[in-house]
């Protein structure tokens, strides 16, 4: 029988999780697809080929072992598949809810090279989750064995945490130190709550607490606490601190009021969706309300961006991004559904300048098209002689990238490598850096990336400091 609900992508078709209607989902900031219900999610996971060479799981940075839980979905043995699922990945159903699946497992599976369309992976990995913690399936976290070893974590993100909850399950002690009042990095602060809700973080942020890791949060590393104590406390250190510099925009004008930062703008919103008091907020400094937004970039932070301002009531939103549709970095899933909600993208553009007096009320813009290759093979965008416009704007938002701070200067170490991007110098394979007894992971090492790969990181660290302290428990030195 169990044959029978698998290899079964030519007669049934792909389908995804039901969206709700533009309209509805602009009144609030809840995510706004709908859960599975439990046959279509079987009959989904029905659709795996079960290839003998799973593109899907090479393709996935922590290398999930998609197959064999789609199978186990398929068969109705959904308590099993949530066990596989969350083997290899810390936060399964954030990946389900977050990651760009069309550029990693769905975007390789092999029926839909043949035409048949990808199996939703994403979807049945968020549905297995959901239903574990609804079930009570989701285990604490509980340490085998206690260990008298010690590991500070600078960082409660995503690599942090996947960090902290391998090493505290092999019984290390953990504390992980965090400027901000909640753990989550990232996914608290930066991702919008139609993408991820964040009772769906908070509730891992109960498990490790409740498992023993200990969080100095409102920590500022280098003016509450020196790197050098936390050093002094710990047996080893794990930076993981992510990106978080801003990429500036110059021209005539770029200091105008009125511009604010992507970071800061998404960190208020989310702030205020948890009910904290936002001064910068209130002020309408970082509230769109009534106005004439213009979103300067094209990856997934300003799709970020540009959705959350037409939640909060602007007038008109704008994405003015150099390349084209085709060449832009950020999901083609989110330019669709910030299409339907509203959202104008202006494509081959290019910011110049900024005009106003007391505030920004306008940008500058260079009309572009795309002209020879490059090095790459990707075509370079080249301005059209006079073919400038204004648009007009009450609220500038730059979402042009992240970049590393310059943490051996802000925390005044010594000895701590970085390399010519700013980014921390590490091990690619056991996250070393130059001085004994530190490691780190994530954003900081590979520069602004996705969730996966800094959950694969962080776990990867995690091995590595193990393997440490056994070697020096044995008196022998880790490779």
């Amino acid at each position: 029988m169990g044959s029978q609900r698998l290899l079964r992508f030519v007669d049934v078709p792909r389908t995804t999780p039901p969206k709700r209607e533009a309209t509805d989902r602009l009144a609030d900031f809840d995510e706004i697809y709908r859960e599975f219900a439990a046959e279509k999610a079987a009959e989904q996971a029905g659709r795996c080929s079960q290839c003998g060479v799973p593109y899907c799981q090479t393709h996935c940075p922590l290398h999930n072992n998609i197959p064999d839980w789609l199978k186990l979905t398929a068969e109705g043995r959904l308590r099993e598949a949530y066990e596989l699922s969350q083997a290899t990945n810390t936060f399964p159903e954030i990946c389900g809810r977050i990651c760009p699946q069309d550029r990693l497992c769905e975007g390789n599976c092999v029926i839909e090279q043949a035409g048949h369309g990808t199996v939703t992976i994403g979807a049945v990995e968020k549905y297995l989750t959901d239903m574990a913690w609804e079930e009570g399936w989701v285990e604490p976290l509980k340490a085998a064995q206690e260990r008298a070893e010690s590991v500070g974590i600078i960082g409660a993100g995503p690599g942090g945490l996947a960090a902290a909850d391998a090493l505290r399950g092999a019984g290390v002690q953990v504390t992980v130190y965090d400027r901000y009042d909640r753990s989550g990095g990232l996914m608290m602060y930066g991702i919008p709550g139609f993408k991820l809700e964040k009772d769906v973080v908070e509730r891992y942020n109960r498990k490790f607490e409740d498992g023993g890791i200990s969080f100095v949060l409102n920590c500022d590393v280098g003016a509450d606490i020196s790197f050098d104590e936390i050093r002094a406390k710990h047996d080893a250190v794990l930076i993981a601190t992510g990106v978080y510099k801003s990429r500036e925009i110059g021209g005539p004008g770029s200091g105008l009021p009125g511009m604010v930062r992507a970071i800061d703008y998404l960190t208020a919103s989310n702030r205020k969706g948890m009910g904290d008091t936002v001064p910068e907020f209130e002020s309408g400094e970082l509230d769109a309300k009534s106005k004439r937004v213009v979103v300067i970039g094209g990856g997934d932070t300003a799709m970020d961006c540009v959705r959350t301002a037409v939640r909060q009531g602007a007038v008109s939103v704008k994405c003015l991004y150099r390349r084209d549709r085709a060449n832009m970095p950020g999901s083609q899933r989110e330019v669709q559904n910030a299409e339907e909600e509203g959202v104008v993208f202006e494509w081959l553009t290019l910011p110049k300048g900024f005009v106003g007096e007391d505030r920004v009320t306008g940008v500058r813009v260079a009309r572009m098209r795309l002209g020879a290759p490059d090095a790459t093979g990707r075509q370079a965008p080249e301005e059209i002689p006079g073919a400038d416009y204004t648009e007009d704007a009450d609220l500038v938002i730059k979402a042009l990238g992240f970049e590393p701070e310059d943490l051996p200067r802000l925390w005044g170490v010594e000895g701590l490598e970085v390399t010519r991007w700013g980014t921390i110098k590490a091990d690619f394979r056991t996250k070393r850096t130059s001085l004994e007894g530190v490691y780190a992971a994530g954003d900081i090492v590979r520069g602004a990336s996705l969730v996966v790969w800094a959950i694969r990181d962080g776990r990867e660290a995690a091995e590595s400091i193990l393997e440490e302290f056994a070697a020096r428990s044995t008196g022998i030195a880790a490779e």
